[in-house]
């Protein structure tokens, strides 16, 4: 009966070893993830200009190289489940919306140029649902 209770004793501790163990790694992830995304979601706001997207776009590029994103054959990076972000600015002149890659592409400096006075607003966020970091991000041109 002793060794019963032992052997139900030492089972109990092992489980709650376990479960406290996978709380606290969940508690480390969540709050990683929170530090992370604290980091793009400062530039959900209206008010933004050109070079608050291009330092957006320059960290996400950062981030997609940092963890192997694969680029598709059209150049843009695939999108994954747990730690790639994709950026959007839809510009007003033309209602087009186009990918951070393809701004890069054709030069930092020259949207800087030419887009820094522009005020952008951020319009959507999403959230990659294993990790919950930010998965995209979407900025609008307001007013030229």
């Amino acid at each position: 009966m002793k060794k019963s209770l032992l052997i139900i004793g030492v089972i109990c501790f092992i489980v709650f070893a376990i479960l406290f163990l996978n709380l606290r790694d969940l508690q480390k992830r969540n709050a990683e993830a929170a530090k992370f995304n604290a980091s793009y979601e400062a530039y959900n706001q209206e008010n933004l200009n050109g070079l608050d997207i291009t330092t957006v776009i320059n960290k996400a590029i950062n981030n997609n190289n940092k963890y192997n994103i694969q680029k598709g054959k059209d150049g843009l990076y695939l999108a994954d489940e747990e730690h790639s972000i994709q950026i959007y600015v839809t510009m007003m002149i033309n209602q087009k919306t186009y990918p951070m890659e393809k701004i890069n592409a054709l030069g930092i400096n020259s949207f800087i140029e030419y887009f820094g006075a522009i005020h952008f607003k951020c319009t959507n966020i999403t959230y990659h649902k294993k990790t919950g970091k930010i998965a995209s991000m979407t900025f609008e041109a307001t007013e030229y």
